[in-house]
């Protein structure tokens, strides 16, 4: 049977993802929608990128854009960046792309701008790296940047009651246009948790594996998910964004 498995920010982590796919026993048949944020954090980056190209070749992957893809496909096109990114797990990048033959950058490109920004399926769940502000909805967003970078509505959805159910909700609005909404982006390390975290109908599955937490895989469906061990460890010479 084929499930709709959603995974959350990996941080050039490759070992991580590679030790869900066994843990899930991912098959062909599987959807996988990555949140974004492929790079920046551990020593994997690019590699971690080819991993997802071949994969698309033999799997259906929904990949979506997120902020530290952006920031890498500006310093690969542009040779330019921000001196921040490079804190914040760009040195780990530039390192791993160092070893990247010309040919193979051209398809990392080429990834990189086939990115989507969001991607709603056919049972109003929408996916995307961050969150949107417009409240009619993220195909009427100003910005595009508002999708790789928004923390509001991850903030609004934990500041809301959780004891309201979904038809008492009267605002903000943004929270009554989607069944469910899955996001990455904001580590909820940040408020001591491990685990995804449900909040009005937002999932949040970015466990914080650029931290010290795992990389997360969740079946839409059912809420089952698996983690990897905590990404540190599988790095044990590197700091990651730390």
């Amino acid at each position: 049977m084929s499930r709709s498995l959603v995974i959350g920010d990996m941080h050039g982590g490759l070992k991580a993802i590679k030790q869900l796919f066994q843990k899930a026993n991912v098959t062909s048949d599987d959807t996988l929608i990555f949140l974004g944020d492929y790079v920046d954090g551990w020593s994997e980056s690019a590699e971690l990128v080819s991993f997802l190209i071949q994969l698309q070749k033999t799997q259906k992957c929904i990949c979506i854009r997120g902020n530290h893809d952006e920031l890498c496909y500006t310093w690969l096109t542009q040779n330019t960046y921000n001196p921040e990114w490079i804190k914040h797990g760009g040195q780990a990048t530039m390192d791993s792309y160092a070893k990247l033959a010309s040919q193979e950058k051209k398809t990392h490109l080429e990834f990189f701008e086939n990115l989507i920004n969001y991607y709603i399926d056919d049972r109003n769940r929408l996916f995307l790296h961050a969150g949107f502000s417009n409240l009619h909805g993220p195909h009427r967003e100003y910005f595009d940047e508002t999708f790789y970078w928004d923390r509001t509505l991850w903030e609004t959805a934990l500041a809301t009651d959780p004891n309201l159910k979904k038809s008492d909700i009267k605002y903000p609005k943004r929270l009554l246009l989607f069944d469910e909404i899955y996001i990455g982006h904001t580590p909820v390390t940040r408020i001591d948790q491990t685990k995804p975290v449900n909040a009005t109908c937002v999932w949040n599955v970015d466990t914080g594996a650029a931290f010290k937490g795992p990389l997360t895989m969740m079946d839409i469906d059912n809420k089952q998910f698996w983690q990897s061990d905590p990404v540190y460890s599988l790095y044990p010479n590197e700091n990651g964004r730390n």
